[in-house]
Parts: structure tokens; C-alpha cells; sequence
């Protein structure tokens, strides 16, 4: 058997499809473990076969209760406990952040095990940019709610990336390409599994296309940031007249200058103008 751990959190990422994906260290980790928090136990049953791990489990998820927070807190600080969801990356789009601050303040140990993330993968196969992204996990169902939330990341110069189900897939595009214009996209379904499958296309297209019709399986939409616009004189001295009113020439000419997406040279050198 296995020699166990030394005590504290492990945040064990699982596969999002294809066992495979589940690194040594992971399934290591997995059969060290003297006890396995679980989404779904039944989920999880099916892994913990896959890599011979006998460990017992006990469920951990949104609906869990501080009390049963506390008594895992009470075994972290004795064995070797590991947290898994039922597929990906623990804490992406999941309540377990609960569990790690209230560990951290506990000052227990924490150890992540990282791997598989719906997110990041469809990142690497959507052509987009990647520099810079934002995750905004599952929009709303209803359509209002949903709306608006779009609306605050509207003007963010980075690739968003959002979670989403079938049935509401053909809605949540059609509000992305209302509220954002028709942004060059991707619907990545099912990664690492039989039937994955990228399509590409604006806002507009595929909201279109899976109008009526929606796909099975998980499914990230990933969006392209908006188009660079041009910075004009005006915008320029407006922000940064702005700026100026409470901050240095320095500080305010490199806000500004992420906002407007222009060299900070220009901002600076525009700065130092006003400020006379």
C-alpha cells in the first residue's frame, strides 16, 4: 500500500474527459490520500477505480455547510485530505475557495496537484488571443441578468472565456453578439473526449448556427477581444485630465494608457503637457 501523505489539502486536479489526462502525481496523490473530498462521489468512485485509490470519500460541494467545513478542517489538520471536482480544476467555477481560505487562516498546509482546465484548454485551440483573458465562468439563464452582466465586460481588451450548456448555448450567443458586437469567437465542446469538436466563427455565426439546435456534452465559448480603435487627441487629453486630478504624471499616463490601449510613451510625454 501506498505510503499516506503528510497532513493537509490537497487540491487534485482531474481529467475534464480522457482518463489519461490525469497526471502521475495526481493519481499518486489520489491512493496517498486518507480521505477524498468529492462533488459527486459517484463521479469521483469511477477515478478512484481507474487509479487503484481505496481512500474513503465523503461529499464536498456548493450546498455543503460551514459545519461540514469545519470538521474537514479538523481532519486537514491530522491527515493527508484531498479535494477533487468532478472534472477539471478544483476552485475554477466551483465553491471549494471556501474550504482553502478557511484552511489558509487555519494555517494548514495546501498543496496544489495541478492539471486539467476546461478554460485554459479551450484557449490553446480557439486561435484567439491568449495574452491577456478573462474567465467569467457561467453566464445567467435569463436573459436580462444576462445581458448586463455581458455588458460589464463590453469594453475589457482581452479574450473572454465563459462556461455554458447546451440548451442555453444559442441564447448566450445571441446576447454576446448583441451586446458585444460581432467579435470573432469559438465553441469548444467536449475537450479530450471522442466527439470534441472547435467551431470558429463570429458572434453572429454561430449564434446562428446552434440556433434550434443546441450541441450535448460541456461546452466553452471563448470570444476575441474587441477591435483596437485609435486613441484620439481628445480622448487622450480627456482621460488623462481626468487622471491628473489625483494622480502623478507617471501613474496617470500608465492608466491611461492600458485603458486607451496606446504606447505609454505618447500617454507620458502628453502628461507632462497637461500638467505644466
Amino acid at each position: 500500500m501506498d505510503q499516506s501523505l503528510p497532513p493537509g489539502l490537497y487540491i487534485v486536479a482531474t481529467p475534464i474527459g480522457n482518463l489519461s489526462d490525469l497526471s502521475p502525481r495526481a493519481a499518486e496523490t489520489l491512493r496517498r490520500a486518507e480521505l477524498i473530498l468529492a462533488e459527486d462521489k459517484r463521479v469521483t468512485a469511477k477515478l478512484l477505480a481507474h487509479t487503484g485509490a481505496r481512500a474513503p470519500m465523503i461529499t464536498y460541494h456548493d450546498h455543503s455547510s460551514d459545519e461540514d467545513r469545519r470538521r474537514a478542517l479538523d481532519t486537514i489538520a491530522t491527515k493527508a485530505v484531498a479535494l477533487v471536482s468532478d472534472a477539471g480544476t478544483p476552485l475554477i467555477s466551483d465553491p471549494g475557495y471556501k474550504l482553502v481560505r478557511a484552511a489558509r487562516h487555519a494555517g494548514l498546509p495546501i498543496f496544489t496537484i495541478p492539471g486539467p482546465c476546461a478554460a485554459v484548454a479551450a484557449l490553446t485551440v480557439a486561435g484567439l488571443p491568449t495574452d491577456r483573458f478573462l474567465f467569467a465562468g457561467f453566464l445567467s439563464a435569463k436573459s436580462k441578468a444576462r445581458r448586463d452582466a455581458i455588458s460589464e465586460f463590453a469594453a475589457i481588451r482581452a479574450s473572454l472565456v465563459f462556461y455554458e450548456s447546451g440548451p442555453r448555448l444559442g441564447d448566450s450567443l445571441g446576447d454576446l453578439a448583441t451586446v458585444l458586437g460581432d467579435r470573432q469567437a469559438a465553441v469548444v465542446r467536449e475537450i479530450s473526449k471522442l466527439h470534441e469538436e472547435c467551431v470558429t466563427g463570429t458572434l453572429g455565426e454561430l449564434a446562428a448556427r446552434y440556433a434550434g439546435a443546441p450541441p450535448k456534452g460541456e461546452i466553452v465559448i471563448v470570444v476575441g477581444p474587441p477591435a483596437e480603435q485609435d486613441a484620439t487627441e481628445d480622448d487622450l487629453d480627456s482621460a488623462l485630465q481626468e487622471a491628473l486630478a489625483t494622480l502623478s504624471p507617471s501613474r496617470a499616463a500608465a492608466e491611461v494608457a492600458t485603458r486607451l490601449n496606446i504606447p505609454k510613451k505618447r500617454a507620458y510625454a502628453r502628461a507632462l503637457e497637461l500638467s505644466r
